[in-house]
């Protein structure tokens, strides 16, 4: 099948099928109204909205330019249009996919597993709609959480492109992405993000509490139990995940160690010089990435408070605490310290952050970032030439590793005792008893699941991907550049 036909033919007759076949993904029935006490709809605070869509914002800015300049800063010359398309690409695809039937596969009852299609084609969700914050009584627009939300599954499947750069063909890019996002993006957020919001839950524990007799109280309870378990997969391990560590990183980072295998090793990879052809552009990227990562941190916090402050200066001493122990590692390994370990390290920083930005304290993200950026230099250089793979850009080495231990190190720094928030618990509307190994296990178990649905689901979409239009290009194209070869232009031409 040819790119042409694809566009025309194949890539429609990919949304209507998934748009038809996704249901059956989505059997279990989420509790009817009648079984839930109603909420009162609370005011919206123009504060909390101005944060979001600041937020929504810069983490648009992350993918275009941030992760571009990024990633194209890191590739060869002949390659660099190639990366700047296939980023481009998904922030425009996704988010397509995201209104006509994502949202509504993410974030709608449905199954543990699933949504389902209540608010496609973003049924329903109107000016005046309005959505819940972590707080009982505050909330949103539903269109800015609508917003938000659409810019990190705008981001995620661009961040597993770095793991087989310069040599995987535009078409399997084409095809890949919308595949991605509805059989493993879509789940995974809802596994993780998707509750019934904390004026449910609070409306449906206080008609228990306020429940005169054992008859009432049956149905009091039985309508809370309800509430609680109108949730995600993984939300109800009682894993935490404030800002995507595994719906984003784990997520995106697997399944570009699975990519990056079975696409195979780049023309020459250990043979030939395969040295970035931009340093300064993948500072530049960076330091935008880092910028709107302020939005993608401090903004999942979905308000403007002391939680938001607490989410934006552990993500200011995370990063820096990696930047310098990356540097300092790789001066003492290589004997130089060089701008590309520092920059690596800031976003190894990053990721490892996002899933606990709003829980930890601010030591206990330093010293995660500190620590982060020491495993993340031994998995992208020890690891790495001892397997033997061609993760281009090291995608698995930060994002999956570093996804891997912030998700798992969320469940000590959340510890009170280390000078973290502790679990909220919105039945009793106060911090809950914290227990080190209930939680930690609850990560794992997030982790686990999170590594099974990427690594085991992205092996089939790509084998789909590459019956279906090939995955690689040529050797002779790949030697002569994927900008003029599947682009038809070049990025400079001096």
């Amino acid at each position: 099948m040819t790119l042409k036909t694809w566009s025309r033919v194949g890539l429609p007759t990919l949304l209507a099928a998934a748009a038809i076949s996704l249901p059956v993904l989505a059997q279990t029935a989420a509790p009817t109204p009648d079984a839930i006490p109603a909420v009162a709809a609370p005011a919206i605070n123009k504060g909390d909205t101005t944060w979001m869509l600041v937020s929504a914002c810069l983490v648009l800015m992350m993918s275009v330019p941030g992760l571009a300049l990024f990633y194209g800063g890191l590739v060869r010359s002949k390659n660099m249009l190639s990366v700047l398309m296939q980023v481009f690409y998904s922030v425009a695809i996704v988010g397509i996919i995201w209104v006509l039937y994502g949202y509504s596969l993410a974030f709608t009852g449905g199954s543990d597993f699933i949504g389902g299609f209540a608010k496609a084609f973003l049924k329903g969700v109107a000016p005046e709609s309005a959505t819940g914050t972590f707080s009982v009584g505050v909330s949103i627009p539903e269109l800015a959480f609508v917003a938000f939300q659409m810019t990190f599954a705008m981001i995620t499947p661009a961040l597993i492109f770095g793991a087989f750069a310069e040599r995987v063909k535009f078409s399997a890019i084409v095809l890949f992405v919308p595949l991605w996002v509805t059989f493993i993006y879509f789940p995974m957020a809802h596994m993780v993000w998707y509750w019934a919001g904390p004026d449910a839950v609070d409306a449906a524990a206080k008609a228990l509490a306020a429940a005169a007799d054992g008859a009432a109280k049956t149905a009091a309870q039985e309508a809370l139990d309800a509430v609680l378990a109108d949730a995600g997969l993984i939300y109800k391990f009682g894993a935490l995940d404030f800002a995507g560590g595994t719906v984003v990183h784990i997520n995106a980072g697997i399944a570009a160690l699975v990519g990056c295998i079975i696409i195979g090793k780049r023309t020459g990879y250990g043979k030939e010089a395969l040295s970035p052809h931009s340093l300064t552009l993948t500072l530049v990227g960076a330091g935008m990435l880092w910028v709107g990562w302020f939005g993608f941190n401090a903004g999942s916090n979905l308000e403007a408070n002391g939680l938001t402050a607490l989410a934006m200066m552990n993500t200011f001493l995370a990063t820096c605490g990696a930047a310098l122990s990356w540097m300092i590692i790789e001066w003492l390994a290589k004997g130089k310290p060089s701008m590309l370990g520092v920059v690596s390290g800031a976003v190894a920083g990053l990721v490892a952050v996002t899933p606990m930005a709003g829980f930890a304290g601010i030591m206990g993200a330093l010293v995660s970032g500190l620590i982060v950026g020491v495993l993340c230099f031994f998995f992208c250089t020890t690891v790495k030439n001892a397997f033997g793979y061609d993760d281009s850009l090291d995608v698995f080495g930060v994002h999956g590793v570093g996804g891997i231990f912030g998700a798992i190190a969320t469940g000590i720094v959340v510890s009170p005792a280390l000078g973290g928030t502790g679990v909220f618990d919105y039945t009793t509307g106060a911090v809950a008893e914290y227990n080190m190994a209930t939680q930690v296990i609850a990560q794992l178990k997030g982790v686990g699941v999170t590594i099974l649905l990427s690594g085991i689901g992205s092996a089939i979409l790509f084998f789909i991907v590459n019956a279906v239009v090939g995955l690689r290009v040529s050797v002779e194209k790949e030697r002569e550049g994927l900008d003029i070869t599947e682009h038809g232009e070049r990025a400079y031409h001096s």
